[in-house]
């Protein structure tokens, strides 16, 4: 049976040899069957095929079934793939905070840690650089949205909530994406955040463990106060001082509940 190229680079990927590969795909035909039986399905030699078996085995693509002759049992596709993305995603967020930790420590010793990044493409890959790199504490105020920046926003923070990272988000009532009107806590459900609905100006703000934080602006038209995307301006900052003290501005305001939560419609 002809296999799709990414399905065989899919196995690969999981650490599988050729004839591993070739003898996993068999199986899952099979589902169950003899050394003799799946070296026959397989092509693979017969002189081989007790090793693979046993080494796939050990990476929890086959169980053996004891008895004479042994069987052989193909673990299922979707339990061998979740259980591999499940350790791939924590391989590569910890290979991201290996990595992030060694450009962090460079960078900070640029002379001028100020820079202007324009777009909202730039400036939604530097906000999850920002959050990847929080050890304590994420700071957002999000006055408006981009398209898809919700979904970031919930895959980052929620990576950061298990490192122990803890988040606030002050957020507008709703931001226009497409000229459709979101309501932003409907676009926030299930962040791993504490989030507060506010009255606050069109603009954004992110700050991490009061060392570094970014300034969104961005252009509005209309009413509705759409915003102009590509107009979007980021000023990243890395002076501890100044993000410190806009740290200390945001907890003020939120120990404080300022500023006021829109009123809830008085019943005539």
């Amino acid at each position: 049976m002809p296999i799709d190229q990414k399905t065989w680079d899919s196995l690969k990927t999981m650490g599988l040899t050729d004839y591993e590969a070739t003898t996993y795909l068999a199986l899952t035909s099979m589902i169950s069957g003899t050394a003799t039986e799946i070296s026959m399905a397989s092509k693979v030699p017969r002189s081989r095929v007790y090793d693979i078996l046993k080494a796939m085995a050990r990476k929890g693509f086959v169980e053996i079934e004891r008895g004479r002759p042994l069987k052989y049992n193909v673990v299922p596709p979707a339990e061998v793939f979740y259980r591999n993305k499940q350790k791939l995603l924590e391989d590569l967020e910890e290979a991201e905070l290996d990595l992030t930790s060694t450009y962090e420590s460079q960078i900070s010793k640029l002379p001028a840690p100020i820079w202007l990044i324009h777009g909202p493409e730039k400036i939604i890959r530097k906000e999850m650089e920002i959050i990847t790199r929080a050890k304590e504490s994420i700071n957002i105020r999000a006055g408006f949205m981009f398209k898809e920046e919700a979904e970031n926003l919930k895959e980052k923070i929620n990576q950061a909530a298990r490192r122990g990272v803890k988040t606030k988000i002050m957020a507008a009532p709703f931001t226009v994406i497409d000229d459709k009107k979101i309501h932003l806590s409907k676009e926030l459900k299930g962040i791993k955040a504490e989030v507060r609905i506010y009255q606050i100006p069109f603009v954004k703000m992110i700050v991490r463990d009061g060392t570094e934080m970014m300034l969104i602006f961005s252009k509005f038209s209309g009413e509705e106060k759409k915003s102009v995307a590509q107009s979007a301006i980021g000023v990243w900052n890395q002076y501890p001082e100044i993000a410190q003290n806009y740290a200390n501005v945001f907890e003020n305001m939120w120990e404080g509940d300022m500023p006021k939560r829109p009123e809830k419609s008085k019943k005539k």
